[in-house]
């Protein structure tokens, strides 16, 4: 049976008008139309999630309504006045401000002077920094961000920056607060800490527009939740009211009644073994791992727990302080990444913007750039690009790449498709193990769904693949074998019917003393 529908986007809340709506919006893009007359409109003191998947149009609606991107056609009211907004700064005047998932920061500068930056304090014709930096501390611990303000950008890990910029949203008077996959970076913590802001925001009657994946963060934080589908409006719902199935079902256009497949597991040859791994950096403690070919090993644990560590210091990138790391029987203590790879070693980061991808390039020349030195795509003298083009080709369609044009620059596929990429890397060599960190992080549902598959014909092909993820799910139905991590130390190992949600969560926090 189908939930009952809030009323419809565009219909003004009790007693007055919208803070924001969009009346019949489109925008078009060479060769392709990103938005089709869609209407939306957003509450004070809501938060209105924007749902579907990747390429569904959320981040072009966003980009609107923050001034990044002018409408091709439609028109936007705010407050009940039509308005026409030409640039970000225009917005911010206006009270509206984003997250967007990829960073605007400027990393050669600090965080006082991102905070500022195009809001600069002046005294007379000068800049009065130290009124700026007063004012960015005051900031930073109402927010209760624990960042200072002298430090610079490029020094900050991912979760830091990603406070900077929710900090920069708050710089200002707001009337609209825009979060795109705001938490994506964040620990626990911090993710408590956010969702108290939004509470208080909304308290203040801020109107808050809230893009995630998440399906658990849309019941705790959504009021509403507008789901779109290849560019156009599809329904609007009352959070409450707003099932897994139906809203995977209004995302998708099709019922999946499996989100997670069954795996055939047929452990077999010991790959990878590591023996009281340490790391110079103190992130993993005395960590011993066994990963076998056809089994999928879980490594579980908050953000921060050290569990990407133990993959990486593998693979050769994070510098060991003491331990052994053994692959398919040849001690590989302290090997490059390079070599490692020529092993067969294959490791998916987590973060394929920053590490994963080149952005100013086309999937092609992603998809073939681990293997450009072998013999498939490298002759005497030049690359082979025939080959190259068929194989990169192949992957792409084998990938269900949207859209199938593997010439296109990777900035311009979206977020799910980006990921495609990323995966198709890792098939254009041997691969003995599969190493995937959160392989999931900022993908829609049906791209979830595609790359679990994609995951589970690796094992069954005989493949060994260890699946790094803080989402519990992700352990919980994919893998035969978990170890659970916490603050860089090795808590437990689970196997089969073991790996369950309460014992995997009764390792993820500090034990009470006896």
């Amino acid at each position: 049976m189908l939930e009952k529908l809030a009323e419809p986007a565009g219909s003004p809340p009790e007693g007055g008008l919208p803070l924001l709506r969009l009346e019949s919006v489109s925008r078009q893009f060479p060769g392709v139309l990103a938005l089709d007359r869609v209407d939306f409109d957003l509450r004070a003191g809501e938060v209105h999630v924007l749902f579907g998947e990747n390429g569904a149009g959320k981040s072009t609606l966003i980009s609107i309504v923050a001034g990044a991107l002018r409408p091709s056609g439609g028109r936007l009211l705010f407050k009940g006045q039509p308005v026409e907004l030409d640039s970000v700064h225009q917005a911010r005047g206006l009270g509206i401000s984003a997250v967007f998932q990829e960073f605007s920061l400027v990393p050669q500068m600090t965080v006082e002077e991102n905070l500022f930056l195009g809001g600069e304090m002046k005294g007379g014709p000068f800049l009065d920094k130290g009124a700026m930096h007063r004012r960015a501390t005051e900031m930073l611990d109402r927010l209760g961000f624990p960042l200072k303000p002298t430090a610079r950008v490029a020094q900050l890990s991912r979760a830091e920056q990603q406070m900077v910029e929710i900090a920069k949203a708050f710089r200002s008077d707001l009337s609209v607060l825009i979060l795109d996959e705001p938490t994506a970076s964040l620990t626990e913590r911090e993710t408590e800490r956010l969702f108290a802001l939004i509470e208080q925001a909304k308290a203040q009657g801020v109107g808050i527009i809230y893009i995630t994946h998440r399906l658990a963060e849309i019941k705790r934080v959504g009021d509403r939740i507008t789901v779109l589908r290849d560019g156009r409006y599809i329904a609007t719902l009352a959070a409450a009211q707003a099932s897994e199935a139906r809203l995977v079902e209004l995302m998708t256009g099709r019922v999946i009644s499996q989100i997670f497949p069954k795996v055939n597991y047929r452990p077999g040859e010991l790959v990878l073994e590591t023996e009281h791994l340490s790391t110079t950096a103190g992130t993993v403690s005395d960590v011993s791992i066994r990963v076998h070919a056809g089994e999928i090993v879980g490594l579980a644990g908050l953000v921060g727990s050290g569990k990407s560590e133990v993959a990486r210091a593998c693979f050769g990138i994070e510098p060991l302080a003491s331990g052994r790391v053994r692959f398919l029987g040849q001690d590989v203590t302290r090997a490059s990444p390079r070599r490692m790879l020529d092993l067969g070693f294959f490791y998916v980061p987590p973060d394929r913007r920053t590490e994963g991808l080149v952005t100013g390039r086309g999937a092609r020349e992603n998809i073939a750039l681990p293997s450009l030195h072998g013999e498939a795509f490298s002759g005497r003298l030049f690359l082979k690009r025939r080959a190259e083009r068929a194989k990169t080709q192949a992957l792409a369609r084998q990938l269900n790449l949207q859209p199938l044009n593997i010439e296109r620059p990777i900035e311009h596929f979206s977020g799910g498709n980006q990921q495609k990429v990323l995966l198709a890397k890792a098939l254009t060599r041997d691969v003995r193990l599969f190493v995937f960190d959160e392989p999931t992080v900022g993908v829609d549902v049906g791209t979830r769904v595609a790359i679990y598959e994609f995951i589970r014909d690796l094992c069954e092909a005989g493949a060994a693949v260890l699946l790094i993820s803080s989402d519990l799910p992700e352990i919980l139905h994919l893998t035969n074998r978990a170890y659970v991590m916490y603050r860089g130390s090795l808590r437990t190992e689970l196997v089969g019917a073991d790996i369950t949600e309460d014992k995997v969560l009764s390792h993820f926090f500090e034990r009470e003393a006896a």
